[in-house]
């Protein structure tokens, strides 16, 4: 089963975030016929170095396809240990393995190989989009731009509808097949809300804002279905998406890379926090930061 089977159809009864849940779900079912298990999943994985961040523990990795898993993309992989990657360069050819659990993926086994061995897509059959270096980039202590979205019931989202509500915006899009990018993001944002629905001091009036940069298939019924499955209460934790010109400004304005790759995305990301005076106070940049940091800057916030 490849994954451009279902990540294109807009009319799907399931949204895409059902869908993903239940091929990981199927997944370890078969792996562990029916019994409880934390063994991940494993693949074998062959690319090319992209990309070296410096946080020196992930990879960038133009990789092949994953059968049953994953199609061709470039993405940043977490290595657990460090060591393994040290010595690797932009360019280098290498083989790997991804281990991936409900909650987790990270890589290990990294060896350099021959770069013939590697067979990628060829650069007219893969669609790039880079941020335009003209882009002004937002950072701490500056204003949230306005911004014209619509939300997983169809009505129109701006920074007006925050009026009076910290809120912490993220971006995601609802087929990402990795559990610690986009699910992570939603993941996190569900500890969020419960501290939210459960706070009787300042935290209490912030809000949520997830932000689709899949408007061709996240649809405000698909942004509906996957806040359900997510719990979400509607009322703290919008889902929503726009335009493409709308979007591609608010992500090149937070500097997240959209990179459309054979019937799925690739992408980094960003998670801000806005307080009630329409000032960015804070960004968190990537998968790292933890619930429990927002509520604090939540709480301490005017």
């Amino acid at each position: 089963m490849q994954m451009s089977r279902f990540t294109s159809g807009k009319n799907s009864r399931w949204s895409a975030g059902t869908v993903i849940g239940l091929l990981i779900c199927a997944l370890f079912c078969a792996s562990g016929c029916g019994k409880a298990t934390k063994k991940p999943l494993r693949f074998q994985v062959r690319g090319v170095v992209q990309g070296l961040p410096p946080d020196h523990g992930t990879i960038a990795i133009e990789h092949e396809d994953i059968p049953g898993f994953m199609p061709s993309m470039t993405m940043p992989f977490s290595a657990r240990d460090e060591k393994e990657i040290a010595g690797l360069k932009v360019g280098d050819a290498i083989s790997f393995r991804l281990n991936v659990t409900r909650q987790d993926s990270w890589i290990d086994q990294v060896h350099k190989i021959d770069r013939g061995s590697v067979h990628l897509p060829t650069p007219a059959a893969v669609s790039r989009s880079q941020p335009s270096a003209r882009s002004e980039r937002l950072h701490e202590g500056d204003a949230m731009p306005d911004f014209k979205l619509s939300d997983e019931s169809g009505k129109q989202v701006t920074l007006e509808t925050f009026r009076g509500h910290p809120f912490v915006l993220t971006f995601i899009f609802t087929r990402c097949p990795l559990p610690n990018f986009c699910p992570r993001m939603s993941h996190n944002f569900a500890e969020l809300q419960k501290a939210i629905q459960e706070s009787s001091g300042p935290l209490a009036a912030a809000r949520l804002l997830s932000i689709s940069f899949d408007p061709e298939h996240d649809t405000p019924q698909v942004l509906r279905e996957y806040g359900q499955t997510e719990g979400a209460d509607f009322n703290i934790w919008t889902f929503a998406t726009g335009s493409r010109a709308e979007i591609e400004r608010l992500t090149k304005a937070f500097s997240v890379l959209v990179q459309p790759e054979q019937g799925t995305i690739s992408h980094s990301l960003a998670t801000a926090l806005v307080g009630r005076d329409g000032k960015i106070k804070k960004i968190w940049r990537g998968n790292g930061w933890r619930p429990e940091e927002v509520t604090h800057e939540l709480s301490s916030s005017p």
